[in-house]
């Protein structure tokens, strides 16, 4: 089943996020969540690679221009971080970018410049999940 994809994986993940959540609280710029993300990864033992630069093409040539999604996890998951009031339609359309350049199905955004609560969501790209998924 699709929405069955990393489901684990992403549970996990989210676990991380919202310790990172519960002890910085919102308000801090995005580079103090995202190195707090990785501390918090690393020590959950949850494998993961952050700013690697995405190689981009046109009519196969590669081009100047490098995407930088902020962090890979599990080897499959992709990860944008915001610290933001809220999500906005661009915010979505910067992480599905990513997941296409990087044909990974799934991602994750995730914003902790919310007040209330953690805020994120899941995508998942139909398209690109193989058979053998």
């Amino acid at each position: 089943m699709q929405t069955e994809i990393y489901k684990d994986e992403g549970y996990k993940l989210m676990g991380a996020a919202f310790e990172v959540y519960n002890e910085q609280g919102f308000g801090l710029t995005e580079e103090i969540y995202q190195e707090s993300l990785e501390i918090e990864l690393e020590l959950r033992g949850i494998p993961f690679c952050s700013k690697l630069e995405l190689k981009c093409f046109y009519k196969g040539r590669e081009l100047k221009k490098r995407y930088v999604p902020d962090l890979f996890v599990f080897d499959g998951l992709v990860v944008e971080l915001k610290a933001v009031s809220q999500l906005l339609p661009e915010h979505e359309a910067q992480l599905i970018n990513y997941m296409r350049i990087n044909k990974q199905p799934v991602g994750y955004l995730i914003n902790f410049g919310h007040k209330e609560t953690l805020e994120w969501k899941r995508f998942i790209l139909s398209e690109l999940i193989t058979k053998r998924d």
